[in-house]
């Protein structure tokens, strides 16, 4: 994966050459064309270039897809490497239209069309590394790859403690669950023999008012019956 890399680093420097190559010829188609010169081989050499330049950037895209897809690159740096490929696709239109006549550029030159062109001396660091990240400067795809599947790791593990803890407060529910079932059941049985209770002091309260009732029947009627005889002895004694 680390050589795959390379050549992707090497695609990516041939296709900037080929850019400054192509943006130096039509410079020099132009003043041919200004001083009166024939600039029919330049402008065949042109088009093959353009044409290669094509070519190369499809490569570059392919190869960045292929790269990402297969997770060989965090995904941050895939972004920031396909935004240098669509760099390479404006300046492979600029190019065009120039070489077409549809626009104008007088000063056509590395620092203008060279991608990552410019400071001292004309060189500079090769953007395809630029702003790597601190954790991924200076691996290789696979030790990336590994950085990544740790990471993945980690977070399985994690994971993994998570679904522990939820397991446990699950099976807590469950007995939580269970106590309260028993918990009702009592309570459901403790409401029935209330029921019963208050069933049996009703009736026994009942009982205890007939017989009250019938107390005080049968006192009025020993009564009666006292009077009565009363009334028989005073009558029948003699004066």
């Amino acid at each position: 994966m680390f050589a795959d890399n390379n050549i992707l680093l090497q695609n990516y420097d041939a296709t900037c050459r080929l850019v400054q190559e192509i943006a130096e010829n039509i410079h020099e188609r132009n003043r041919q064309q200004k001083t009166g010169g024939n600039p029919a081989k330049i402008n065949m050499t042109l088009r093959a270039s353009l044409q290669k330049l094509k070519q190369n950037i499809n490569q570059l895209r392919e190869s960045l897809l292929r790269a990402s897809s297969s997770r060989c690159i965090m995904q941050s740096e895939a972004d920031r490497r396909q935004n240098l490929v669509d760099d390479l696709v404006t300046r492979d239109k600029q190019l065009n239209a120039t070489f077409k006549g549809d626009v104008t550029h007088p000063e056509l030159s590395r620092s203008t069309l060279m991608p990552g062109a410019g400071g001292e001396g004309g060189a500079s660091a090769n953007p395809w590394l630029v702003n790597e990240p601190e954790e991924t400067r200076g691996l290789g795809f696979s030790a990336i790859k590994q950085q990544q599947q740790r990471i993945v790791e980690v977070q399985d593990a994690g994971l993994d403690a998570l679904a522990a803890v939820i397991s446990r407060q699950k099976l807590m529910g469950q007995d939580i669950g269970n106590e309260l079932d028993g918990q009702n059941e009592i309570i459901d049985d403790l409401t029935h023999l209330v029921d019963k209770t208050d069933d049996r002091i009703r009736n026994e309260t009942r009982r205890v008012k007939l017989v009250e009732t019938k107390s005080a029947s049968c006192g009025m009627l020993v009564v009666i019956v006292l009077l009565l005889i009363a009334i028989v002895v005073v009558a029948v004694w003699p004066s």
